[in-house]
């Protein structure tokens, strides 16, 4: 579905820019997922944001251990 893509753009979009506002590497986002218990190694979690085909749950999992508090959306 075409709008599907549009969502997922705009899911991958807010992390890259999450971990760029906080100079991480996904190496970093892999490590701080790993103490949080979600196992992930850093080529599949490039692969997945690149698709930007993640769910809900792993996104705000991301955001979590990323250190974000807030989200502006600017829909």
């Amino acid at each position: 579905m075409a709008t599907d893509a549009k969502w997922e753009d705009l899911a991958k979009g807010l992390l890259k820019a999450e971990l760029k506002r906080r100079n991480m590497t996904y190496a970093n986002l892999v490590s701080r997922l790993a103490e949080a218990g979600v196992k992930e190694d850093e080529h599949n979690l490039r692969n997945k944001v690149a698709r930007g085909k993640f769910t809900a749950a792993f996104f705000l999992q991301c955001l979590s251990v990323i250190g974000v508090n807030t989200l502006q959306l600017d829909l």
